[in-house]
């Protein structure tokens, strides 16, 4: 069975992060293998939360994988705490990513125009790196704008044009260097849609959804899990990123019109078996 490490934090509630890969990866055929950065009570979009910051424990944990000698058949990263969890995520790449072996960076540090609170500068620093040694890259609007250094108000004042996913798709193909082969846009808001642009050497492809009230907690960790699985298990990009965008749809509408609140994430696991083939 192919193992997948996950980089993410644990939360008790709010469907996202480690609690939303593990099962996806599971269903997926593949071993979901967690490297904790944090273990909250829950998300912290709720009013309060307990979190115990895992930086101190990384190493040891990192440890014991070497013990054990286990390879990877990809790597998933997704939030970070600090600086210093992203160095020690740099080491663990040296030593643990292989020619062979998928790293998928979702570059987690901003939306909707702003690099989030805890992020620092040197923080979104160290994300810019590991995003060059990433081979598929799964940014939003925002963070595709900080990684190019374009204007994000700019280009989204351009959203109404027939050329926007092309112009959106430019920039993505510019971070196309080294180890990095795709970069898949999420989330991208056009009236009500919602498009993910994925951009290799060869072009571009969108995939587009229905956009459905607001945003919910953990849907870009359920979309980047399903993606991570996906691709290694030999799919092509745009048919995993259609798998994901359907199953994300259909989980969104459920709690939508249930009418569950945005921190508790969505309803993902009525609709599990979408992703079986």
């Amino acid at each position: 069975m192919k193992k997948i490490a996950v980089v993410n934090d644990i939360s008790g509630f709010g469907r996202c992060s480690m609690t939303a890969a593990l099962p996806v990866l599971s269903v997926l055929k593949t071993e979901c293998c967690p490297l904790p950065t944090a273990i909250l009570s829950n998300q912290t979009g709720y009013d309060s939360f307990y979190c115990d910051d895992f930086t101190d424990r990384m190493e040891r944990y990192i440890d014991e994988w070497r013990t054990l000698g286990v390879r990877f058949d990809g790597i998933l990263t997704g939030y970070l705490a600090s600086a210093a969890q992203a160095d020690i995520l740099l080491r663990f790449l040296d030593e643990f990513k292989t020619d062979t072996t998928l790293y998928v960076c979702d570059p987690v540090m901003a939306d909707d125009g702003r690099v989030y609170d805890t992020y620092t500068a040197a923080l979104c620093e160290k994300i810019a790196l590991l995003s060059k040694r990433a081979n598929v890259l799964t940014p939003n609007l925002t963070e595709l704008c900080l990684l190019t250094q374009a204007d994000f108000y700019a280009l989204q004042a351009q959203s109404d044009a027939p050329s926007y996913a092309q112009k959106i798709a430019c920039l993505a193909a510019g971070l196309l260097s080294g180890t990095l082969h795709t970069v898949v846009v999420t989330g991208v808001c056009v009236g009500d849609e919602i498009l993910n642009i994925s951009v290799t050497k060869d072009g571009f492809s969108v995939v587009k959804g229905k956009r459905i009230g607001g945003s919910f907690s953990g849907t870009g960790d359920l979309f980047s899990a399903v993606l991570t699985g996906s691709l290694v298990n030999g799919e092509t990009a745009e048919h995993a990123v259609q798998k994901a965008v359907r199953f994300l749809e259909a989980s969104i509408r459920d709690s939508f019109q249930e009418g569950t609140n945005r921190n508790d994430g969505v309803n993902f696991q009525k609709y599990l078996e979408m992703l079986f083939e």
